[in-house]
């Protein structure tokens, strides 16, 4: 995030505003929005907006069909960058085949923005997790800050892209990459595109509590996502897409981090008192930051749009590594010194992805195999240090490591006598993880012509893609084997008042 000094030059730089360069495109189809929460949680959704704390979430709810969905899948295809996918494309795994992150573009089925394109309607998505896009689409996309392969398009979106994109993948380091010029054309991008007084204040904010209390960085996460917003916002009203998307990540982060700080009476490995004031409402924090951003949405959109809101899944406690201390996780200071440690020499290029995970990328595939044997060969006490997947002319690997390590602990390269100290290319990440992954999710449709009602019956996200492209008039292909959520949004009056059956 910007230092103090740099906002002032806010209201003194300047850039190419998004008015002298999107073509306002005309739609007279009523618009859809696919609000992309990633991984809320109806049991703690519920539970906020009980005690009142998620005014805008109840406002939306209160006026949306509510439904449960359920992924379809379990560990290890129990993840985002896998069900999001089956969300844009309404395919399942077996089908679309995407394991990863950043390999959403291997998958051949056309997204449901490639089809509202295809029909001759402009699209804008923002931020959705592994997504490609076809060459001719009518509109812009900015891709997840994870992906390696897909660019922005147009690239007047670079600058902001590349800017999120290094603080998302070293959220963890105490200091962020970036020079005083990566600010500089990053808030000149966000000056003449969509930065609003309301995300000023919060950054204004954030950086004097930061100085003020000596911590919280974590919460810089929020000012990113409002920085997102005010992006989302220019181009949506100067598009005027007929469908678009908006992503959201930071909650889930907080329930991977943070849940045994919000119920700590769940868990056996004990934390500090000074951790827990600095993290029992990091949740909370998350849920609200989002519900101010779901109040803003609901007035930038109005009432006539169709606002589709889905989670793709949700997370519950994570209990099963307490014996062991609770689960760690270790992530690389610099990924190349990492790799140069294991001895690998041939031509590469490294792309950080989420938590511990990295690609490497060859320029032959020969040279796979012997970087995959000496990254294997790293270990900890006998114990591989790495996992490490080849894939085509790549490899995905990441440190797999989940126990306490102690300070002096050694890295060593097998049946060799080189070694270094763990902790000279590793960091601990704060706070662990204790929150995982669960197959129910969210989804909620406010249609103007329709009133609220809360389903009981548990849905596939299968059923997500052809809804929308019903909603929108365009035939679904036929690949998608999911039917339209519309029979079951006809729901008699009688059935208003049943409460969905939930696992979580």
């Amino acid at each position: 995030m910007p230092g103090l000094s740099s906002l002032i030059l806010l209201t003194l730089v300047s850039g190419p505003p998004l008015h002298e360069m999107v073509v306002t495109a005309m739609d007279t189809h009523r618009p859809v929005v696919l609000l992309e929460l990633n991984e809320l949680t109806p049991s703690i959704m519920d539970r906020f907006i009980a005690e009142g704390r998620l005014p805008n979430f109840k406002r939306l709810r209160d006026r949306s069909e509510v439904f449960v969905t359920d992924a379809e899948e379990r560990p290890p295809y129990l993840e985002p960058w896998i069900q999001w996918v089956t969300v844009h494309t309404g395919v399942p795994y077996s089908e679309h085949g995407v394991l990863r992150l950043s390999e959403g573009h291997k998958a051949s089925q056309k997204r449901i923005w490639d089809l509202v394109s295809q029909a001759g309607g402009a699209v804008w998505v923002c931020g959705s997790m592994n997504c490609r896009y076809d060459p001719d689409t009518r509109g812009w996309i900015l891709p997840d800050p994870w992906s390696t392969d897909v660019v922005p398009y147009p690239d007047i979106l670079l600058p902001y892209y590349s800017f999120v994109q290094r603080n998302v993948h070293e959220y963890t380091q105490d200091r962020v990459p970036l020079s005083k010029t990566d600010y500089l054309n990053f808030i000149r991008f966000m000056v003449a595109n969509g930065l609003s007084a309301t995300t000023t204040a919060s950054t204004v904010r954030q950086l004097i509590a930061e100085k003020k209390a000596g911590g919280g960085r974590w919460r810089r996460a929020f000012i990113l996502e409002e920085l997102q917003f005010d992006l989302f916002s220019a181009v949506y009203r100067r598009l005027k897409p007929r469908f678009s998307t908006f992503f959201l990540n930071s909650t889930a982060h907080m329930q991977h981090r943070y849940w045994r700080f919000m119920e700590p009476e769940l868990f056996r490995v004990p934390v500090s008192e000074e951790k827990q004031r600095e993290y029992q409402s990091a949740i909370l924090e998350g849920y609200q930051a989002m519900d101010k951003l779901v109040g803003r949405m609901l007035k930038l959109v109005g009432q006539e749009a169709v606002i589709v809101m889905a989670t793709a899944l949700s997370q519950q406690s994570c209990l099963e590594y307490e014996e062991t201390g609770g689960k760690r996780g270790y992530r690389a200071k610099n990924f190349s010194e990492v790799i140069n440690f294991a001895g690998i020499t041939t031509p590469h290029r490294v792309s950080p992805v989420m938590s511990e995970q990295f690609w490497i990328h060859f320029d032959n595939i020969s040279d796979v195999s012997q970087a995959q044997k000496k990254l294997e060969a790293l270990q900890v006490n006998g114990q591989k240090a790495l996992t490490v997947k080849p894939d085509g002319s790549s490899i995905f690997a990441f440190c797999c490591l989940r126990h306490e390590i102690a300070p002096d602990t050694m890295l060593q390269v097998a049946d060799s006598d080189r070694g270094i100290l763990f902790f000279e290319l590793f960091y601990a990440m704060e706070g662990g993880k204790s929150g995982m992954h669960h197959p129910d999710g969210m989804l909620w449709i406010r249609h103007p012509e329709r009133t609220h009602v809360i389903h009981s019956e548990k849905v596939g996200l299968r059923s997500i893609a052809p809804t929308i492209l019903e909603t929108l008039d365009i035939e679904k292909p036929e690949y998608m084997k999911g039917l339209s959520l519309f029979p079951l949004a006809t729901t008699p009056v009688g059935m208003r008042d049943l409460e969905v059956q939930r696992s979580i």
